[in-house]
């Protein structure tokens, strides 16, 4: 099930973006034209097919501009658009509608595309049982909303950041000396029993030399399809197989084909498409 987190952990993400475009001087243009006792009412709509994701942080930006704005979600995230259908209705004063509207625009257009690309892969790879997730490589900043956006697709996520997995990969190997092996057992001996351990590797040997240790997962890092078949058959169900290293949704289906866990995919959340949606304003006095 995917859950919106708690509106306090990404209210300040969007009072940046709304800080960002007002600015100084507030909305120059709307303040010229409309008074503080407009009201209006406003419909966004889907410009394009897909996986619906942030209607809710497009509530709050409104929200955070006047708390009189009324935010009625018809079509829920995690549901699919087809070209032209209503996702909201807006009603209320006019000015926060239209000093709101880009910023809003931008966080639901951006997530969806996230959770449209996702939806895609995952669908395309059903038939193999391979998990997709998603990894760091978000935009700054936006990271929980992001992932969010991959939860919507269907998809899962990764470690968050730094502090709640540990994920040992090639240049950490090098600081532990070059030594795959040493570089798990310092990492077991600094973190506590409910932490899970993966560890990246290239070739196949590296992967005998983790097994030989005590990991969770094990990232197999821009094998080829040949080498990443070997190395499920050598892991043999004793950890979790990921595979990762520039996968696209042209390239997951041959990769879940070799029957690994995991793919974990940067290009959902870097190069992701915006899904089209606009608002459509309709003024009243």
């Amino acid at each position: 099930m995917n859950v919106l987190p708690y509106s306090m952990t990404y209210e300040e993400i969007v009072r940046r973006a709304l800080l960002e475009d007002i600015g100084r001087g507030g909305d120059l243009t709307t303040d010229a034209i409309v008074s503080d006792q407009d009201t209006a009412t406003a419909s966004i709509i889907a410009r394009k097919s897909g996986r619906i994701a942030g209607l809710e942080v497009a509530r709050l930006a409104f929200r955070l501009l006047d708390p009189e704005v009324k935010f009625e979600i018809l079509l829920a995230d995690g549901f699919d658009a087809e070209n032209g259908d209503l996702l909201a209705i807006i009603k209320g004063p006019a000015r926060p509608i239209l000093t709101g509207e880009r910023t809003a625009l931008n966080f639901l257009g951006r997530l969806s595309g996230v959770a449209t690309v996702t939806r895609d892969v995952v669908t395309r790879i059903a038939p193999y049982g391979t998990q997709v997730v998603c990894t760091r490589k978000t935009t700054p900043g936006l990271r929980l909303l992001e992932k969010y956006a991959v939860r919507a697709g269907g998809g899962s996520n990764h470690r968050f950041g730094l502090d709640d997995a540990v994920l040992i990969k090639d240049n950490h190997i090098v600081a532990a000396g070059g030594d795959v092996g040493e570089a798990i057992r310092r990492v077991r001996r600094h973190v506590g029993h409910m932490v899970k351990v993966e560890v990246e590797v290239d070739t196949l040997e590296q992967l005998e030399i983790a097994l030989k240790e005590n990991i969770d997962a094990v990232l197999l890092d821009n094998m080829d399809i040949p080498t990443l078949r070997d190395a499920v058959s050598v892991v043999n169900n004793k950890a979790l197989t990921e595979a990762s290293g520039g996968i696209t949704p042209d390239t997951a289906t041959d990769i879940a084909s070799t029957g690994v866990d995991l793919m974990s995919i940067g290009w959902l959340t870097h190069s992701a498409p915006v899904l089209d949606v606009s608002l459509d304003f309709s003024f009243k006095i």
